[in-house]
């Protein structure tokens, strides 16, 4: 007999490692008023999975093309705190909590790490500048499909190894 396959819930008993990534505020993701425009987020929460991903030795493009392997976002449940602002320094954190047999779910959070950089005597921080903390929580599940077809598709082997081996770091 060959060895046994990983299941999904043997994922399951703890949380797996958060991850953080940061980024910052430009004139692209604000509205007129400076503001973060609310969809954004979900962009900056995009970034940051593809980039635990990354983390774990794998890139999009080479998931699909290589091992037919695509993830599409399923549910989000998000909650905004307080706002973003154009030149905000922002930690955004992924932290897997479930992993089923064609799907992953994370708990992700968006806080500030600093205020707008770069004030001078002429720009000194204003009333809206505000301090450091949560902005957004959200939760966000995302499905395992096959590239050809976007059906779903049961978690390969590989990323289950690599969700445990992470889970041990």
């Amino acid at each position: 007999a060959g060895p046994r396959r990983r299941h999904a819930a043997d994922l399951r008993g703890g949380f797996l490692k958060e991850f953080s990534w940061r980024t910052r505020v430009y004139w692209e993701d604000t509205d007129a008023g400076g503001v973060v425009y609310y969809a954004n987020y979900l962009r900056f929460m995009e970034r940051a999975r593809t980039e635990w991903l990354r983390t774990l030795g794998y890139c999009q493009r080479t998931l699909a093309t290589r091992h037919g392997v695509l993830f599409a976002v399923t549910r989000v449940r998000i909650d905004y705190r307080r706002p973003a602002r154009l030149d905000d320094e922002l930690s955004v954190t992924c932290e897997p909590r479930t992993v089923g047999a064609a799907s992953v779910s994370f708990a992700q959070q968006i806080s500030r790490v600093s205020a707008a950089a770069g004030y001078d005597a002429a720009d000194p921080p204003g009333p809206f500048d505000a301090a450091p903390g949560v902005l957004t929580q959200a939760e966000v599940r995302i499905a395992c499909l096959d590239a050809h077809t976007f059906r779903p598709l049961r978690m390969p082997e590989f990323l289950l190894s690599a969700f445990a081996a992470q889970e041990k770091l």
